[in-house]
């Protein structure tokens, strides 16, 4: 009896999974975890856990890049210093926004700033101002190095970082970290309206109130760890 008793719970349990397993199809591509990751809809719970499953999956990051508005290029992966491998990569020329220049980042790290842009720095921009970011000036994204008096790499070095410099409106006005980060007027607030917007799409934002080397700019990137400064 006992072993028919155990017999009997296995083929409920696997009559359960394949139930659900079935039930997936019906589940909205947003909330089901193994659909590719859309930039377009709405972030939810599972947002997070698509963006790291691509960090390992080239076509499932590709196919989430596609969805989006940006314009750039798939790069091969190449060795700019030797020390310094860039996989997986793309070169981003502009999306809703213009860049002062362009440059290359990871596939991931697109994806989180398609996301960023898309869902944080817009809504930002139009809640504060009334009126969208029209280009993003960056200081670049790639730079063969470590992390300032650090023995470990920094995520520039695999071009898995970007450090964001300002803003410019649709009316022409220029927003940068340097200048407005310490006022208290309605520059100040949306950097940091951006900021916490960066910290939800990008697994490490730093900004001035992190130490002095940020005091210019927002770095963000697509790294193991997770910090919002």
């Amino acid at each position: 009896m006992p072993f028919v008793r155990w017999l009997s719970m296995c083929a409920l349990l696997a009559g359960i999974v394949w139930i659900g397993w079935q039930a997936w199809p019906a589940v909205p591509p947003r909330w089901n975890p193994w659909a590719p990751l859309d930039v377009r809809a709405p972030p939810n719970l599972l947002t997070p856990f698509k963006q790291w499953r691509l960090r390992h999956d080239p076509a499932l990051c590709a196919a989430a890049l596609a969805s989006s508005a940006l314009r750039y290029t798939a790069l091969a992966d190449s060795r700019p210093a030797p020390d310094c491998p860039i996989e997986n990569s793309v070169r981003l020329y502009s999306a809703e926004v213009a860049f002062n220049a362009s440059f290359t980042v990871t596939c991931p790290l697109a994806v989180g700033y398609a996301l960023f842009e898309r869902h944080g720095l817009q809504p930002a921009a139009r809640q504060v101002f009334g009126q969208p970011v029209v280009r993003i000036d960056h200081y670049g994204s790639f730079a063969c190095r470590n992390i300032a008096r650090s023995a470990r790499r920094s995520q520039h070095a695999s071009a898995n970082a970007l450090d964001i410099a300002g803003f410019r409106l649709g009316d022409g006005r220029r927003i940068t970290v340097a200048r407005d980060w310490g006022g208290d007027d309605e520059e100040a607030r949306f950097l940091r309206l951006v900021r916490d917007a960066a910290c939800r799409f990008f697994n490490v934002t730093l900004g001035p109130d992190y130490n002095a080397a940020h005091r210019d700019h927002l770095h963000v990137d697509m790294g193991p760890g997770r910090l919002c400064r």
